[in-house]
């Protein structure tokens, strides 16, 4: 069975064919900015299962783990979308809410916790880890 997603105006659509390989919330100061000041969820599949129709914006900045990342959003909604490292080209991930059903998106891990605010809601029965951890 697949799993299938896209943005809010839905002129983006991707679909997997296998299960995700690892799902962490992330509070580095990127992710932060692109979740509107809180933390994303980002859900990883193996880029060779992965399929996606419409067109994505590609936006290049360079992760604080020191990795080259292309996080990519819909031109016409403005969703982010997916992301994926130069460092990691065989995995790509999704943004948990663009899933359409958000409930494959439990996270297993927090990261990047010495970035996140004081007021953040982390989860204590989470494994916890200061910066960036293996895909």
């Amino acid at each position: 069975m697949a799993i299938t997603g896209g943005c809010l105006c839905k002129a983006v659509r991707y679909s997997c064919t296998s299960e995700p390989t690892v799902t962490r919330a992330c509070w580095c100061r990127l992710c932060q900015y692109i979740g509107a000041g809180s933390n994303t969820v980002n859900v990883f599949f193996k880029s060779a299962d992965f399929s996606i129709s419409g067109e994505l914006t590609d936006y290049v900045c360079v992760a604080d783990s020191g990795t080259v990342m292309h996080r990519r959003f819909c031109p016409k909604c403005g969703t982010a979308v997916t992301g994926q490292g130069e460092t990691r080209p065989h995995m790509i991930s999704v943004r948990a809410g663009t899933l359409d059903n958000p409930e494959l998106a439990k996270p297993a891990m927090t990261i990047w916790t010495k970035q996140a605010p004081r007021w953040a809601c982390i989860d204590p029965d989470l494994p916890q880890f200061d910066a960036q951890q293996p895909t």
